[in-house]
């Protein structure tokens, strides 16, 4: 017998050894992808114009695909192909009409954008969902857990009806129609998720808050928080766990999660456990997909070919615009450590499509990325080359050195006589003494980024910091009219932007 259960034993790690001999490689899957995005979209307006079907058919169907289509940005993408479609015209960039546009501003400030959802890329982000739901059970969370409730945050779900198809935020388009398998555990509810107002909708969910028994958050930080605080206000209590003992799950999204940690930390009773995810108005790119880190796996199988351009001067110039001699990476040529902007070609018809993002691979082998920031969102006036993601890392350790609560930041490049700085403001609590905290930000910020450090000992002065409550920043985001559950409040502004940022504070100031 036993010879018997040993030969099985052999013969069962053979076969697993066979089986992962067969598992596709990412560059595989993604090339599998890419031909079906090509031979669903060869009848399209797009698909005609750059010969999908031929394309398709070539021996090496990613290059034949670099070598003829352009890349795009979001404006040449709307104004010859997405407009049309939100005319009404079918089968422009994707096969038949567009059901829904996300209205999505990103964080430049810009008039809204329409990125098309089409039912393809609706049926994708469910099955990513679903995924990432799958992973929890790692985690070693209770049975129970998942008979809990998932109170979502996000954009209002009532939609402008354009007659041919409806338009609003991402998040509202979602909440208006949630996936079958967690309809039973979403709040606040299709009712509450359609109100309008802020304000109004996060009062809505602190009365309700009693009677759900919520397990699991969602949403983009600072308004996730936000609504928790309004819930504790609303019921005088000293933590969340208080009225949701059982708790126990933050799924975090579009924005980096670290620099909240700490004013989040604060309301809760005990850490909760977070999974970060890559939700984006174009598509659901990745998730965090196990305990063991907090980088996010790309979904390499799911309606979204990606290709990945190194975020350097020979590939953008000094607006973070996309060079005419750029070159395009596969996911098997990219290198561990580098940042690169992100390019997607999806089943709602983006194609070779610049997002904005800048992503670096964690773990190649995995297909793990982190977000590092955006091209037209990082500090380089004289050659720091500061990323967002350098000013989260500083402006983590400034919080934990000086034990404060940083909820929002921004900051811009000005003129210091013949040199330049960089003007900081920190929505901060406690408010401290400025210079100390611009001190100790400085010297992180020299930590975490070589260049800035140099640049500091020439041209770039010390950070002009200015502290102000962080209720500011909200009062900004209802005068610009984006207390709306989604937005995010832009980490770097150009100075047309902060200029009335500024003048915007100065208001507020005077009126006090």
């Amino acid at each position: 017998m036993t010879t018997v259960a040993t030969t099985l034993v052999r013969k069962g790690i053979s076969l697993v050894r066979q089986l992962d001999q067969m598992k596709p490689t990412p560059i595989q899957l993604q090339q599998r992808c890419l031909q079906g995005l090509l031979r669903r979209a060869g009848q399209t307006a797009f698909g005609r114009r750059y010969g999908f079907e031929s394309i398709a058919a070539s021996a090496n169907p990613a290059r034949a695909f670099q070598a003829g289509v352009p890349m795009h940005s979001y404006d040449s993408m709307f104004d010859e192909w997405w407009s049309r479609a939100l005319a009404g015209e079918p089968d422009v960039s994707w096969r038949g009409r567009v059901p829904y546009f996300a209205l999505s501003s990103g964080t430049s400030g810009a008039a809204s954008k329409y990125i098309p959802v089409t039912v393809d890329m609706q049926r994708s982000m469910r099955q990513a969902a679903f995924r990432m739901f799958t992973c929890l059970p790692k985690y070693n969370l209770p049975a129970s857990f998942y008979t809990k409730e998932w109170l979502m945050i996000g954009g209002s779900a009532s939609l402008q009806d354009l007659g041919h198809c409806q338009a609003g935020d991402l998040s509202g388009i979602n909440a208006s129609n949630p996936p079958v398998w967690i309809r039973r555990f979403y709040r606040p509810g299709t009712r509450i998720a359609r109100i309008k107002d802020w304000d109004e909708r996060s009062t809505a969910i602190a009365r309700m808050a009693p009677s759900w028994d919520v397990g699991v958050l969602t949403g983009i930080p600072s308004w996730v928080q936000l609504t928790l605080e309004r819930v504790m206000e609303y019921h005088g209590l000293s933590n969340i766990h208080e009225i949701w003992p059982n708790l126990q799950v933050f799924v975090s999204g579009g924005v980096a999660f670290e620099p909240y940690r700490k004013s989040f930390e604060s309301l809760l009773a005990h850490p909760l456990i977070y999974q970060d995810s890559y939700l984006a108005s174009e598509g659901f790119i990745a998730f965090q997909a196990r305990p063991e880190t907090t980088a996010m796996r790309l979904l390499l199988n799911n309606g979204i070919f990606y290709e990945f351009v190194p975020f350097d001067e020979a590939n953008f110039d000094e607006e973070g615009q996309l060079r005419p001699t750029a070159r395009a990476l596969t996911i098997d040529e990219v290198e561990e450590g580098r940042d690169y902007a992100l390019l997607l070609s999806t089943c709602a018809g983006a194609w070779r499509y610049l997002i904005g993002d800048t992503v670096r691979f964690e773990d190649k082998s995995r297909s793990e990325i982190r977000i590092t920031g955006r091209t037209k969102h990082f500090l380089s006036i004289c050659g720091e080359h500061l990323s967002v993601d350098n000013m989260n890392q500083a402006i983590r350790r400034t919080e934990d050195i000086l034990n404060l609560q940083i909820k929002e930041f921004t900051v811009c490049g000005v003129k210091a006589g013949s040199h330049f700085a960089h003007r900081w403001y920190l929505g901060c609590e406690p408010l401290a003494d400025a210079s100390v905290v611009a001190g100790v930000l400085d010297e992180q910020l020299k930590i975490v980024n070589d260049d800035y450090a140099a640049e500091r000992a020439a041209m770039l002065r010390p950070p002009q910091l200015h502290l102000v409550e962080p209720a500011r920043f909200y009062d900004w985001q209802r005068h610009t009219g984006k207390m709306n559950g989604q937005s995010k409040f832009p980490r770097v502004m150009k100075e047309q932007q902060f200029d009335k940022w500024e003048a915007f504070l100065k208001q507020l100031d005077q009126r006090s």
